[in-house]
């Protein structure tokens, strides 16, 4: 009886060491194909979601303005290549340079360049309405006998201006709410323009 009791007990716990193995396996089959399923599902988010392209550049536009002029003793160029980002249909913002040479022989000589940043609003599509702010350098020279005269100096201006749109291209005027009559950068405060943009 003896003997058959210590066989029942050791059976007994032989199945209970194996039932808790077996449990324990049950276990660790289990996390193993969650965690190989979690990691497919990861797997399958980032194949079924290419990154998208930026389209940057099907908003930016190039223009600017070129401008050449002489005569008997006289030379005007004119250089001012710019760029815009259009946010929208009705607004954008660039930047540009802008570069010129003028001169009469023996009497006057001027350089000047710069940058400037420029915002365009269109409120309808006929009708731009612009803010721009303009740094440039001026070097002017003014041949007078007995002596030259050198002028160097920086000069900001600060411009509204309105056009009539017409695809493209606007025309329009533009007026430096900065003007300095004591600088000769502008002969005047307001001033036409025409802007393209493609």
């Amino acid at each position: 009886m003896y003997c058959f009791f210590f066989t029942f007990i050791t059976l007994y716990h032989k199945l209970h060491i194996m039932y808790t193995l077996t449990s324990k396996i049950r276990i660790g089959i289990v996390l193993c194909f969650v965690i190989l399923f979690t990691n497919n599902k990861l797997v399958a988010q980032v194949v079924k979601h290419p990154t998208e392209k930026s389209n940057f550049w099907d908003h930016v536009q190039f223009g600017g303005g070129f401008g050449v002029s002489a005569g008997s003793g006289y030379t005007d160029f004119t250089i001012a290549p710019s760029a815009i980002y259009n946010f929208n249909s009705k607004l954008a913002l660039g930047t540009g340079v802008q570069g010129s040479y003028i001169s009469v022989k023996n009497q006057y000589s001027s350089a000047i360049y710069g940058a400037n940043i420029i915002g365009l609003f269109n409120p309808i599509e006929e009708v731009q309405l612009s803010l721009e702010i303009e740094e440039v350098r001026v070097n002017t020279t003014f041949n007078a006998i007995p002596n030259s005269i050198s002028n160097n100096f920086w000069n900001t201006g600060l411009f509204v201006g309105a056009g009539y749109r017409t695809g493209s291209v606007t025309i329009g005027a533009r007026y430096n709410l900065l003007f300095n009559k004591d600088k000769n950068v502008y002969s005047d405060a307001l001033m036409p323009f025409v802007r393209i943009y493609f």
